[in-house]
Parts: structure tokens; C-alpha cells; sequence
């Protein structure tokens, strides 16, 4: 999907809701759709105070949530404390490797894990409608 897709997306989403699409919220799309996957609140609100420091942490904060109940954005949990947003637009389904060390995550996609999950799926009778596979350990700089 393009920026502009997903731009007249939330625009549409936001009328829906009653919501005002507000500079703020455009600029902090703008950012989010280019700053990449695993952003939390905290590293897409110093990437924008930069340039924009009008822009608040809660409506940073806010703003994501609102990514997230339009579809535009995924929230991922990896067990740290921190809520991060990958954009849907982009993602084709890949699963997680997460360090409990340094916190760093690593994207990855294995056919045969899919076929296996399928597999267990249907001996059991289950059709699976989405799934997310989150692997935690030490990479390679900290493992012992």
C-alpha cells in the first residue's frame, strides 16, 4: 500500500471516529511510515522532537494508539516493557528473534515453520487465522 493509501486511510478512519486529522498526526505518520519497523512511543518522539518539538510525548503516544485501531500499524509486545508499532502496510508475515540482553530483534521468515504450523493445525482440527512465533535468547555479541 502506498504513503498516500495509507495516509487517506487514517483520514478516512479519523472522520469515522468523530477525530480532527490535524497536522500534528500527519507529520508523525510521515515519520512513522519512514522510521522503520519496531518503533516504540519513546524512539518515534525523539526522532520527531528534532525537527518538531511541538509535538508532545502523549500525542506521539495517542497518535500511535490511534495507527494501531485503524490497522495502519501493528503493536508488538516482546516482553520488555515497551509497546512497539510496525507499520502494516509493509509487513509480509515474519516472525521474531528478541535478545534479552541487548533488546535487539531480529526479523525472520521460515517456510518450513509455517508448513510444520499448519500441519499441527490440522491434525488438531484448528485453522489458524493469524499467528506471530516470538523466539527469546542472547545474539551473537552477547551470548556467552
Amino acid at each position: 500500500m502506498s504513503k498516500a493509501k495509507t495516509k487517506t486511510d487514517f483520514q478516512a478512519f479519523l472522520q469515522k471516529q468523530g477525530l480532527k486529522s490535524t497536522r500534528q498526526r500527519e507529520i508523525i505518520l510521515d515519520e512513522f511510515l519512514k522510521g522503520g519497523a519496531h518503533l516504540s512511543t519513546e524512539d518515534l518522539y525523539l526522532k520527531l522532537r528534532k525537527k518538531h518539538p511541538s509535538i508532545g510525548y502523549a500525542t506521539v503516544y495517542r497518535t500511535l494508539r490511534l495507527f494501531a485501531e485503524c490497522g495502519i500499524a501493528e503493536a508488538r509486545d516482546f516482553g520488555d516493557g515497551q509497546t512497539r508499532y510496525e507499520s502494516s502496510d509493509l509487513l509480509e508475515h515474519h516472525d521474531h528473534l528478541i535478545c534479552t540482553v541487548c533488546g535487539q530483534i531480529i526479523e525472520f521468515e521460515e517456510p518450513q515453520i509455517e508448513k510444520l504450523q499448519e500441519k499441527v493445525a490440522r491434525a488438531h482440527g484448528f485453522k489458524i487465522v493469524r499467528h506471530r512465533l516470538e523466539i527469546y535468547g542472547q545474539c551473537p555479541r552477547c551470548k556467552p
